[in-house]
């Protein structure tokens, strides 16, 4: 009953084809001392003088030292300056001017002067920061456990890649064994990846997540034709080898933000709560939905068309997906 889904499918193929990429603006913020603060300014642009009309907006009051700096690479601006800030940040609202306009999103990075952090993101509904008192490691579990999570629901590619496998996978004992490997695996690339222990091109990672879709689209294809390929004979196998691959994608993501220096073990493993919350979540979606439409077809037979035309159209996707990250090595 998973093959009526196609409404699913054919929503992810109108959604942006960029998927995983992680491009909201970024400021950070780094505290020297109780008046004085560190600004890293990051916005998306064409290059140094066409950039997204959004900036920070500090509170009264706030004084710029120095000069800015700014430099230009990979699509954004990225400016560093020096402000002081009379009785200092904590408490006053910093706002983002034409935000709502542009619909943009902005992280926001803190570095207090204790080495804590707090870390938001901001929403063009309400586009406006307060630094906040730390909380110790509470915050770090609150806020890298909900950046996991939402970094699962908008990564189209990775979600793509786990519907394909439930398409897959019919026994309820396999599907467990499979997303079980598929977790341990990009638990183990994340983790290697962010802690700088392996280092791979984001590029190249993001087109083999994309040629990973592919093939698991093919085997679904395969199958239907009465073919049982590796993915159907071991799929924990399968999920296990290209879930090192969407680790390494997942480690991408979290490099836009960093991890707070002391608590980086903490905040690296509820970042992959997160992930692994957000993950079960689209699955339990996916499956309560299989469960609903079984109910209401009940006796209406499954056309023998439904299987190729869902993988032709999930290969379809990811196939668009490979040729653009592809174009992108030389963009």
């Amino acid at each position: 009953m998973l093959r009526w889904l196609l409404p699913l499918l054919v929503s992810l193929l109108v959604m942006p084809a960029t998927a995983d990429v992680f491009r909201p603006a970024y400021l950070q913020l780094k505290q020297v001392d109780g008046e004085n603060y560190q600004v890293l300014w990051k916005v998306p642009a064409l290059d140094e003088q066409t950039t997204l009309k959004v900036r920070p907006v500090f509170p009264e009051g706030t004084r710029e030292l120095g000069a800015r700096s700014s430099s230009f690479a990979s699509g954004a601006l990225v400016q560093r300056w020096k402000i002081e800030v009379p009785g200092g940040l904590e408490g006053r609202p910093i706002a983002f001017s034409g935000l709502s306009a542009l619909g943009l999103d902005v992280l926001v990075r803190a570095e207090r002067l204790d080495g804590s952090e707090q870390l938001a993101r901001i929403l063009p509904v309400e586009p406006t920061f307060l630094l906040k008192p730390g909380q110790g490691p509470l915050e770090v579990v609150s806020t890298y456990t909900v950046l996991g999570f939402e970094h699962i629901l908008i990564g189209l590619d990775h979600l793509l890649f786990v519907f394909a496998l439930i398409l897959l996978v019919r026994s309820p004992r396999q599907l467990i064994l499979t997303v079980t490997a598929f977790t341990i695996a990009h638990s183990i690339t994340l983790a290697l990846a962010t802690l700088d222990i392996v280092q791979v091109p984001g590029p190249p990672v993001e087109a083999m997540i994309a040629l990973s879709i592919v093939f698991v689209a093919q085997e679904i294809l395969a199958r239907s034709a009465g073919h049982a390929g590796l993915a159907t004979r071991k799929p924990w196998l399968v999920a296990f080898s290209f879930g090192l691959l969407h680790g390494l994608g997942f480690a991408g993501a979290l490099a836009e933000v960093g991890l707070p220096h002391n608590a980086i073990p903490l905040a690296l493993l509820f970042f992959n709560v997160g992930v692994e919350l957000g993950q079960l979540a689209f699955i339990g979606a996916v499956l309560a939905v299989a469960a609903l439409l079984r109910w209401l077809l009940r006796g209406a037979g499954e056309p023998r068309w439904a299987a190729p035309l869902q993988a032709y159209l999930i290969g379809g996707v990811a196939s668009y997906w490979l040729l653009e990250r592809i174009a992108a090595f030389w963009a």
